[in-house]
């Protein structure tokens, strides 16, 4: 699975390197740094402080999603890998089947069809790798709906093959004021297990506000709280062995207090 995806992916960054032959690749994009400091986080150290770079695009043939986050430990507290920072990062191709046929693919509430990947990262030999369907969604007032779907195979030290997760990923704004509003965020729902990776629900809404565009100052710096419900973290079912060995459980309700601002 591991081969086929990164194939897969491979072929899509040839295809996009064709399209560009053609007209304007890049369409739009949106970059942003965000700080959290949140509290009531399991397995690793409870309090935890996260700067993230996202990178957000759309192109001729599809979009990308980018981020990676670098997580220092507060007080003396050590992860599993014995230190008190870590990383995390995801890269999420999509291949638009509308924007490559150049064929309107809508029909109901569904806006396009797509092929979408995801090649996960981090430390202490993390890796993961997924690849499935998408589609694109148009729900009144949502900014937009996204539903993917992945095989996922996950390297490493817990190496588990053929796992079904879904991935729906929205935007909400809401005027408020002189300024906006805006709940998103996403929810990975691995729904089957293998001999070493458990079913698990890890749920990531944000709640946020303007207050650059509120004060008159400019747009898209946002104030607000991040909330994180993950059940069987990072695969690991809560009354396993090793669940039973981690003080607390497997299961995670963290918040985070956030400061957001895209350029």
């Amino acid at each position: 699975m591991k081969r086929s995806a990164t194939t897969l992916m491979l072929a899509g960054s040839l295809l996009a390197t064709g399209q560009a032959l053609a007209g304007d690749l890049l369409q739009w994009q949106d970059n942003s740094l965000s700080y959290l400091n949140g509290i009531d986080f399991t397995i690793d150290p409870p309090k935890q402080q996260t700067l993230t770079f996202e990178h957000a695009s759309g192109w001729s043939f599809g979009d990308l999603f980018f981020f990676v986050d670098g997580i220092k430990f507060n007080t003396e507290a050590t992860n599993g890998a014995g230190d008190g920072h870590t990383f995390y990062g995801e890269f999420s191709p999509r291949l638009s089947l509308g924007k490559i046929s150049g064929t309107d693919l809508s029909f109901g509430p569904i806006k396009d069809v797509l092929l979408a990947a995801t090649y996960e990262f981090g430390e202490d030999d993390t890796e993961s790798y997924l690849i499935g369907p998408a589609i694109d969604l148009a729900i009144p007032g949502f900014d937009y709906v996204q539903i993917n779907t992945y095989l996922r195979t996950t390297d490493g030290k817990r190496d588990g093959d053929n796992v079904w997760q879904i991935t729906p990923v929205w935007s909400y704004t809401v005027p408020l004021g002189n300024s906006d509003l805006v709940i998103d965020g996403f929810m990975d729902w691995v729904v089957d297990n293998d001999d070493s990776y458990h079913a698990n629900l890890h749920f990531n809404p944000q709640i946020k506000y303007d207050v650059a565009k509120a004060f008159g100052i400019g747009k898209k710096v946002y104030l607000g709280v991040e909330y994180d419900y993950w059940s069987d973290k990072y695969g690991i079912a809560d009354d396993s062995f090793l669940g039973d060995e981690i003080l607390g459980g497997t299961d995670q309700s963290a918040i985070s207090l956030l400061v957001k601002a895209h350029f």
